[in-house]
């Protein structure tokens, strides 16, 4: 201790990230926004912790720091180790006094918290401080804890724990989807009129009614399907019949809620030429289309490959959406204080994940900067809230139930991190070691295992 101190639809993690996330902190993103936290404590959990300690020690300790200063000083005028106590003092007067406060305050502060039977989280917060050399040093701090409370009863929290085997219309449902997604758009060669299903190779030009000097909207080669979920009425019922060589002309109005702010309310006049009839194919489901989607030798083994794909997706989305269902219980049935300063923290986690997405979608930092920061903060306070106290009950269970993660699945989960990010193991642990990440990440592994556990205890 010393003497001074995500985006709005983010969706809320489970009670363990990924602890490759660790990997990546500081490192490779470059933030666009700074993390002003301010001196606000939750009052709920903040104790006060008052030290004082004699004249003597503060003097003995101001001693030593001024004889390090006089060995190692290079001041011009003087002879190194022979610069005079006076001029130390007032030279590094600044630093002086920070090193014996360093000296001085962190274990009689620790031992002070070890007495009260507490644990603190986030920085104390110096409110009182009186040092000089020959008086004794008085210091008030607060700092925030992790209020103790009952888990009387968790066992008996329970949610739905859905099925996660694949019915026959899923799997169905994905096999179309597969099919569709090979569909090609071939012409059609015979003389005919567009019907329900085709698709129209059309050129237009329209202008909008409501803004005659406005450019016209215009398009060349456009498909259109006859008939289509996604085709507006107007251009289906004027093209719908007509032949390749046909001009047309469409009056259309536009919906107030067109998802192209352009037209949206607006009615536009198009003349259109029709210019080729498409039709869409969709392949069969046999040997050969098995083979045309990947090395698979036959339909049936491309089937099992999207069972067994189908059945992965489906345990990990049931097991997270379930496992977000069981905090919300947990947290419900539980009242506790949360310190703000993890509110705080895990509002800058959230943020970071955010921007990283923002990141990975080409968003620049320049962009970033102009985001309002204070509003998204807000936007993610709640949901801070409920990932913090989800995490605060998962420690609790974790030792109720004796959970532990040992230096052997930590070391597994680095490596795969290193992999992850590229970077040499060692380089990574050390830095993960110097920085708190290394006792982040054991902390998160435990948080999951526990999640685990109670997921597996659900009810079927």
């Amino acid at each position: 201790m010393s003497s001074t101190d995500t985006l709005e639809n983010n969706p809320q993690p489970q009670a363990a990230d990924s602890a490759h996330e660790h990997a990546h902190e500081g490192h490779e993103h470059e933030h666009a926004h700074e993390h002003h936290h301010g001196p606000v404590l939750n009052p709920e959990c903040t104790r006060e912790l008052v030290l004082d300690v004699p004249a003597d020690e503060v003097s003995k300790a101001f001693r030593t720091v001024v004889r390090n200063y006089q060995k190692y000083a290079r001041i011009p005028g003087f002879r190194p180790g022979k610069v005079p106590e006076s001029v130390i003092r007032r030279r590094y007067a600044t630093e002086i006094r920070k090193e014996v406060i360093d000296g001085l305050l962190p274990e009689r502060f620790n031992q002070g918290v070890r007495d009260l039977g507490i644990k603190p989280v986030g920085q104390p917060q110096v409110t009182e401080l009186n040092i000089e050399d020959g008086q004794p040093l008085h210091v008030k701090a607060v700092f925030e804890y992790i209020a103790d409370f009952s888990i009387e009863g968790y066992k008996d929290v329970t949610v739905e724990k859905p099925s996660v085997e694949i019915t026959d219309d899923e799997f169905q449902h994905e096999m179309e989807e597969l099919r569709e997604s090979r569909a090609t758009i071939e012409p059609v060669e015979e003389d005919r009129a567009l019907v329900d299903g085709d698709w129209a190779q059309i050129s237009y030009a329209g202008l909008i009614t409501e803004e005659p000097e406005a450019s016209p909207v215009a398009g060349e080669d456009t498909l259109v399907e006859i008939g289509g979920k996604d085709t507006v009425e107007a251009f289906t019922s004027v093209l719908r019949g007509a032949k390749p060589g046909q001009e047309l002309k469409a009056e259309v109005s536009y919906p107030a809620e067109y998802p192209d702010a352009k037209l949206a309310g607006k009615t536009v006049a198009y003349d259109v030429t029709v210019k080729a009839i498409k039709k869409r194919t969709v392949p069969e489901l046999n040997d050969d289309f098995a083979k045309e989607m990947g090395h698979y030798e036959s339909l049936d083994e491309l089937k099992n490959r999207v069972r067994e794909h189908m059945a992965n997706r489906k345990r990990r989305s049931v097991e997270a959406e379930t496992k977000d269902k069981l905090f919300a219980a947990l947290t419900e049935r539980y009242s506790f204080p949360v310190p703000e300063s993890l509110v705080q923290d895990q509002i800058d986690t959230r943020l970071d994940r955010g921007l990283r997405a923002l990141a990975a979608q080409g968003m620049d930092t320049e962009q970033m900067r102009k985001l309002d920061f204070a509003r998204l903060r807000t936007a993610q306070r709640d949901g801070a809230i409920a990932e913090v106290k989800a995490y605060i009950l998962m420690d609790r269970i974790a030792e109720a139930e004796g959970i532990t993660v040992s230096d052997e699945e930590v070391d597994r989960e680095v490596h795969l991190a290193a992999l992850q990010s590229r970077e040499p193991v060692d380089t990574l642990r050390q830095r993960l070691t110097e920085d708190g990440g290394l006792a982040r990440i054991r902390e998160q592994m435990k948080r999951e295992k526990t999640a685990n556990l109670l997921y597996e205890r659900l009810p079927a």
